[in-house]
């Protein structure tokens, strides 16, 4: 399950994988839905590449990458992070 969560203005999708405990941020907005709804979508893996599946078209993007495996002309922006003590964090830009 991803949580939403606002970083410097804009709302960015985060996920914990409960595969590999791994911490992904990703944007939350949908390029090809025009709405911000990624961390309402679900992760899983398609070959060696981490996603997340779009609520509202099934598109999948890369979770380290950002980049749509379906249409390669959309990418999301994606954030470095790391985890301190049990707190997420978020590279300042």
């Amino acid at each position: 399950a991803g949580l939403c969560a606002l970083h410097q203005g804009e709302q960015v999708a985060l996920f914990r994988l409960a595969t590999t405990g791994n911490v992904y941020a990703v944007s939350n907005y949908d390029p090809i839905g025009e709405a911000n709804v990624l961390s309402r979508g679900i992760t899983g893996s398609i070959g060696d590449e981490i996603v997340v599946s779009s609520p509202l078209y099934k598109q999948h993007f890369n979770l380290e990458a950002g980049q749509c495996l379906e249409e390669e002309q959309h990418k999301l922006k994606v954030y470095p992070v790391r985890v301190e003590n049990d707190e997420i964090q978020l590279q300042a830009a």
